[in-house]
């Protein structure tokens, strides 16, 4: 394997994001129901560059290429995650725990008391994923309504809302809640 790190996203390296994300995307291909509708559409350099000056970005790096990237949003005291993706040509390698484990480590010593992201429930890269690394589904999106909107948006534009979920993870004293 090509050695790798993580390191905080920089404004010029947003030109690089939508790529890594659409190839990331290809995957979907790969799953019943969700070829041409999910992976298709990436985040624009300028909103990963509106994301990135909010300082909780992160980037994995390998021999000067981006390899894979979490962008987030802080929201009050939550911090959503908007995008995560690693190259198909660097997955399986540890790079999505890692930056997820920063990102969370980021979001505790920033203050937030949770992390959050919707996401697709039965693919492996996606909610089961989220789930091995603490996050829990969310029950009762009416306590939660930000991430309900967000889910309403998913299926406007196009996403099945049968597959869509709500992840948190609760950070600090919050975490058993």
């Amino acid at each position: 394997m090509t050695e790798w790190h993580i390191r905080l996203a920089r404004a010029e390296d947003a030109d690089y994001l939508p790529a890594i994300e659409t190839a990331a995307g290809e995957l979907f291909k790969t799953v019943d129901g969700l070829a041409g509708i999910a992976g298709t559409q990436a985040l624009s350099a300028p909103e990963q560059r509106r994301l990135i000056r909010k300082g909780h970005c992160l980037v994995a790096e390998s021999a000067g290429t981006l390899v894979g990237f979490i962008s987030t949003e802080p929201f009050h005291r939550e911090l959503d995650i908007r995008e995560f993706s690693v190259h198909p040509d660097y997955q399986r390698n540890g790079i999505g725990a890692i930056l997820l484990r920063a990102a969370t480590i980021d979001a505790h010593n920033s203050g937030f008391r949770a992390i959050t992201s919707t996401t697709f429930a039965d693919v492996p890269w996606n909610g089961p994923f989220y789930i091995r690394h603490g996050f829990k589904t969310v029950t009762d999106l009416s306590a939660h309504p930000r991430l309900a909107a967000n889910i309403e948006q998913e299926v406007e534009d196009g996403l099945p809302r049968e597959r869509r979920v709500a992840m948190i993870k609760f950070l600090g004293l919050d975490e058993n809640a």
